[in-house]
């Protein structure tokens, strides 16, 4: 199984691809597009990530000492980046959760293409996944 790392940097080289603003954010809107719906269940006000513009839900279910996220978004774009954000931290162990920092953010330049407001979400669904990934640790430990 690839590492946290290798995931990461194979979705900079994936960015990386295309120069224009645009076409990166047509990638993340095509990303959320692929990515499966939330069942309704999940979406309660517990599962709301506070601090996002749009509304984010995020489900994590802790399975064999491995964390496992799902989520969905009312917003494509944001749809788009909490499914790279699975895509590095599903299926982890809480200790390769919070000892890896999501460093491909900065690397394929979405820190700074995003709003504010998307920009303060997107800290919110890292920090979020971390606090589930400690939870789960702490849980795990007793």
């Amino acid at each position: 199984m690839d590492t946290i790392k290798d995931i990461q940097d194979e979705i900079i080289v994936e960015f990386n691809d295309f120069d224009d603003w645009l076409d990166r954010y047509q990638l993340l809107i095509d990303l959320g597009g692929e990515q499966e719906a939330l069942p309704e269940e999940y979406k309660t006000d517990n599962n709301l990530i506070e601090g996002c513009q749009s509304r984010v839900w995020l489900q994590a279910d802790y399975v064999d000492g491995k964390v496992f996220f799902r989520a969905e978004s009312d917003a494509l774009i944001v749809k788009g980046i909490v499914s790279l954000l699975i895509k590095v931290y599903s299926g982890r162990t809480p200790d390769e959760i919070l000892e890896n920092e999501p460093y491909f953010v900065e690397a394929i330049g979405l820190k700074e293409h995003l709003s504010p407001t998307r920009s303060n979400g997107l800290l919110a669904m890292i920090k979020q996944m971390k606090l589930y990934a400690l939870a789960f640790k702490a849980k795990g430990e007793r």
